[in-house]
């Protein structure tokens, strides 16, 4: 299929006017909240009688309560029409153009985003804090191991002030994780660890990437390429990098997003090989990690291949 302006890519559908759409297939909002931006909808995914399906209109981005699961309209398309990825461009490139179909324009929101609701990181050092450090306990990561690749952050919202673990994108922007909340700030972007090596792993988020080092404590951060994805909906903007190299290791998530690029990623090339069977009753690697017990252990019996 011919990618052209006139067609949607995978870049173009996850930016998709999400609200637009559900507006073309018929569904009207319930309820419009805070300040019109936050939309209320009976779910296109399941058969429902009170409105929990949600779309924040200054993101772009979708959750549905009864499911609980959201994302990007990419993840919407995955499971509004229960296909692949190849399946869901051929649909949605069938039965629109772009331009029946509107990508997002967030400046269509600028006047309602005020300085003051915005994100704004204000302070950065090594992980200090003992609830940040019993946050990663939990979730069976060494404190040393976050130490490489993280910092603690200290941000604001709305004038109130917040901390958490970050990790930094290769555009300058955060991911942000703590116990109660999960942030991004701008700009998103994926992060590329690169040293040179022949093969890459490919995580979604870096608490599958520092879970993967909790397991191969032994092996130089230098040895090997790493992408962490930041999201799954940033896969396409990770390929250049990934196509560089003999080998892609790709450890992302058991859902329906993360099963769909698995299977996207293995129909382009023969480079890319799954790894996500060893946590295939799970979520994802982190989730795995929580549930089998001592670190140490857990490396010699899953017999992992770093090459």
């Amino acid at each position: 299929m011919d990618f052209s302006d006139e067609y949607f890519s995978l870049a173009k559908v996850k930016d998709i006017d999400l609200n637009l759409f559900l507006g073309v297939e018929g569904f009207e909002p319930v309820a419009r909240k805070k300040n019109d931006t936050d939309w209320w909808y009976l779910s296109p995914l399941r058969n429902e009688k009170t409105a929990s399906f949600h779309v924040d209109l200054l993101r772009n981005e979708w959750y549905d309560f009864g499911l609980g699961a959201g994302g990007n309209p990419l993840d919407f398309f995955l499971r509004y029409y229960t296909g692949d990825i190849p399946e869901v461009l051929e649909i949605l490139n069938h039965n629109y153009s772009t331009h029946t179909l509107q990508l997002y324009q967030p400046e269509r929101f600028a006047d309602l985003v005020s300085e003051a609701h915005k994100l704004l990181v204000t302070a950065i050092r090594p992980l200090y804090s003992y609830p940040l450090k019993n946050y990663l306990h939990e979730r069976s990561v060494p404190v040393s191991v976050a130490d490489q690749f993280c910092r603690e952050l200290t941000y604001e919202i709305g004038g109130r002030s917040y901390y958490g673990i970050g990790f930094q994108n290769d555009a300058g922007g955060w991911e942000i994780r703590n116990k109660n909340f999960k942030q991004s700030s701008a700009p998103k972007d994926i992060t590329c660890l690169a040293h040179g090596a022949g093969s890459v792993h490919v995580f979604e988020g870096f608490m599958d990437f520092l879970s993967w080092r909790s397991l191969n404590p032994y092996v130089d951060p230098h040895s090997v390429d790493t992408v962490v994805l930041n999201g799954a909906g940033l896969f396409d903007r990770a390929l250049p990098f990934l196509n560089a190299h003999e080998r892609v290791h790709l450890w992302l998530d058991r859902d329906v997003t993360g099963l769909a690029f698995r299977d996207y990623a293995l129909s382009r090339s023969s480079r890319f090989v799954d790894e996500s069977g060893l946590y295939e009753r799970f979520k994802d690697l982190n989730e795995w990690l929580q549930r089998k017990g001592e670190t140490p252990l857990l490396r010699r019996q899953s017999g992992l291949h770093l090459t």
